[in-house]
C-alpha cells in the first residue's frame, strides 16, 4: 500500500467547542491542503464533526491555545503550515495569499493582519489589548507590526527550531519574538476579520482579555534565546 502524497501545506486549527463554524471553515480549506483540527477538549462534537467532514483531528487533553496550537504542528508533515481560528472569523480560502510569500521565498514568518468588517468584529477591549502588545513587540524586537496575526504561515521544520514552550495564549506571540530573535524575515498582509461564531474563549470578555494579555506579558519579560539560524531546508531558496 503507498502512502497518501504529502499535502503542499497544513492547516492547524485549534478547536474548542466550534461546532457551528465547522462546517463552512472546512469547506473554505484550499484545495489539496490538509485541515488538522486539534480538538482541545469540546464537548459538543466538534471532533466527530471535522473527521466527518475529512479533517485529520488531533485531540489534545491538555488545555490551552497554545497546547492545541503545537500539538498540530507536531502533527504537521507538510512542508508549509499554515495556523487559523476556527471559528469562522477568518477566511480560510484567504490562507494562499498569507502563505504565498512563504512559499515563494519572500518571507519566513507570514501574519494576517486583521481588518474588521464590521463594527462588531473585534470588541473594543481586545482591540486596545492588541495595540498595546503590538507597541511591547516594537520595543522588544524592533518589529513594526500592527497586529499578532492568528492567521499566519511558517515553513515547518523552521517553527520546530524556534522549541516554543508556552501552552496558553502567549503561543502566538513567542512564535513571533523568537522568530524575530533569529533574524527571521517577518511580514503581515491585510486579510477581512468577521464577527466570530459563538462566543469567544479569549477575547470575548474583559476577564479572557485580560488572562490572554498577563500570558502574553510573561513572553515579552523573558530573556532573548540565543539566535537560532532558519534551518537550512527553509533558507535555501
Amino acid at each position: 500500500m503507498t502512502n497518501p502524497p504529502t499535502p503542499p501545506v497544513d492547516v492547524v486549527l485549534p478547536c474548542l467547542d466550534e461546532a457551528g463554524a465547522l462546517p463552512w471553515v472546512l469547506e473554505r480549506i484550499p484545495s489539496g491542503w490538509r485541515a488538522i483540527v486539534v480538538d482541545n477538549g469540546s464537548t459538543d462534537g466538534s471532533a466527530d464533526l471535522a473527521a466527518s467532514l475529512g479533517a485529520t483531528v488531533i485531540r489534545e487533553p491538555v488545555r490551552g491555545f497554545g497546547a492545541a496550537c503545537h500539538a498540530g504542528l507536531l502533527a504537521a508533515t507538510a512542508d508549509i503550515v499554515c495556523f487559523c481560528d476556527c471559528d469562522a472569523s477568518l477566511d480560510p480560502a484567504l490562507l494562499p495569499s498569507v502563505a504565498d510569500p512563504v512559499l515563494r521565498g519572500g518571507a519566513d514568518l507570514m501574519l494576517g493582519r486583521r481588518r474588521p468588517t464590521t463594527r462588531g468584529a473585534w470588541p473594543p477591549h481586545a482591540r486596545l489589548a492588541n495595540l498595546e502588545l503590538a507597541r511591547l513587540i516594537r520595543r522588544r524586537t524592533g518589529l513594526r507590526l500592527r497586529d499578532l496575526g492568528p492567521m499566519r504561515a511558517a515553513r515547518r521544520e523552521a517553527l520546530l527550531a524556534l522549541e516554543l514552550s508556552d501552552r496558553r495564549s502567549g503561543y502566538p506571540l513567542e512564535m513571533l519574538v523568537r522568530a524575530a530573535d533569529a533574524g527571521w524575515r517577518i511580514a503581515e498582509t491585510d486579510v477581512p476579520y468577521a464577527p466570530r461564531t459563538g462566543r469567544s474563549k479569549v477575547t470575548g470578555t474583559w476577564r479572557g482579555t485580560w488572562h490572554a494579555v498577563r500570558d502574553m506579558r510573561a513572553v515579552l519579560r523573558q530573556p532573548p534565546v540565543a539566535a537560532r539560524a532558519v534551518p537550512e531546508a527553509a533558507a535555501a531558496r
